[in-house]
């Protein structure tokens, strides 16, 4: 997309809404954090734990004083539950009924998300978590001696998983990373609403999130990896029935392969200002998920690499993008080692360079900062840097690190 005043607003726009730039768009703490996961419409889980995983890290970008304690919080006071968004996710409590439908499809067997067919396995587990309340996977394992049977961890994992999608049993919190199960009726709040939408709903209420949590967008974006083409249609009907009644408008940039919309308020009020802030930003963060759009919007072409063989990774097994004003400056492959405290740069890539040759002073201490908050976050003290590209910005960088003193978190 060519750089125009009119492209740049977009990308404020964007960035806007998603929360990234301001210092604290929902507020601090744990309500700031269920502000954050209810505009956002969900927050991804991940694994991967290279660096602190994604659904905290996506948090800790938006909201100042965030804990992971906050998440747990939020959970047990039945204010988010886990299910399934495009991926494994928290996901607001007021939004529960619209996973309805994923659960009844999983229930009947249309989903191709399958984890056990073994229903004789499947009601002896529910009724054990029936009889002694939260339970995990290894409560299933088979004694040490034992020759496994019906309780050896895999078919009973696969079958609380199950049990799990088909909304039988919910995610009371986790142990670690490991899942606590139990029963959905004792996990839902007594006032969440359990009806189960119709199609025009779920359409509505996709448009609905994607255009608060993102400004603007596509067809495609809203339907993102889900593959029914009833509700693709639904969407697309809703879509058009809002441009009709002038509630959007629909508009085209150069490089989107799809038609935009928006609210016709937001594309007609002055877009917000971009401040000299840096953020280092989770490959998982709903700002640059869906990489067609990131790569038409902001010219940022990004992949993670963890999932390709060494060989053909350009950047590095884990790089994380590096956000500076309205632009994605780069990306950083970064390390946690824990165990003595220090945050490892492995390689840094400032791709935009414009900043750098054209505001050093304000571009060197706001990438510090965000670099520091980030070693901070990840319970790391120190921060060390290897490779930078392009050559000449080494220096510079490593000097602003040694420079910087960081304030305290608030």
């Amino acid at each position: 997309m060519p750089d125009t005043p009119a492209t740049a607003k977009l990308r404020r726009i964007a960035l806007q809404h998603q929360g990234l730039l301001s210092a604290a768009p929902f507020g601090r703490g744990l309500n700031g954090t269920l502000r954050a996961i209810e505009h956002l419409g969900y927050v991804q889980i991940d694994t991967i734990s290279v660096v602190t995983r994604a659904h905290y890290h996506v948090l800790h970008s938006r909201v100042p004083g965030y804990r992971g304690a906050h998440l747990d919080a939020l959970q047990a006071r039945g204010r988010i539950f886990e299910y399934w968004w495009h991926a494994a996710a928290y996901l607001p409590m007021r939004d529960y009924r619209f996973a309805l439908p994923k659960m009844r499809a999983m229930a009947r067997g249309e989903d191709r998300w399958i984890r056990s067919r073994d229903r004789q396995l499947m009601r002896r587990v529910l009724e054990r978590v029936r009889a002694d309340g939260p339970l995990q996977a290894r409560d299933f394992e088979a004694p040490a001696g034992a020759s496994g049977g019906w309780w050896a961890w895999k078919p009973a994992k696969q079958a609380l998983e199950q049990l799990f999608m088909e909304g039988e049993l919910m995610v009371a919190g986790r142990r670690g990373f490991q899942k606590v199960y139990d029963l959905a009726e004792r996990v839902l709040p007594g006032d969440v609403d359990t009806r189960e939408p119709a199609l025009d709903e779920i359409a509505s209420h996709l448009i609905e999130r994607t255009l608060s949590s993102h400004g603007f967008t596509s067809l495609g974006e809203i339907v993102y990896l889900r593959r029914s083409p009833a509700l693709r249609e639904a969407v697309r009907a809703g879509l058009d029935e809002a441009v009709r009644a002038g509630a959007l408008t629909a508009f085209s940039v150069p490089g989107a392969t799809e038609r935009l919309y928006a609210r016709p308020d937001v594309l007609a009020r002055r877009a917000a200002q971009a401040p000299a802030r840096a953020r280092v930003l989770s490959p998982f963060d709903n700002a640059v998920i869906q990489r067609r759009r990131v790569r038409t919007l902001f010219d940022f072409d990004y992949q993670l690499e963890c999932y390709l063989p060494d060989g053909k990774r350009r950047f590095g097994y884990f790089c994380l993008p590096l956000q500076f004003r309205d632009h994605f400056l780069g990306r950083a492959d970064c390390k946690a080692h824990r165990e003595r405290a220090q945050l490892e740069i492995k390689r840094l890539f400032v791709e935009d360079q414009t900043p750098l040759r054209q505001e050093p002073d304000r571009l060197l201490p706001a990438l510090a900062d965000a670099l520091t908050r980030f070693a901070r976050f990840n319970g790391c003290t120190s921060v060390t840097l290897d490779e930078v590209h392009p050559a000449f910005a080494r220096v510079p960088i490593r000097r602003a690190l040694a420079q910087h003193i960081p304030e305290e978190e608030t």
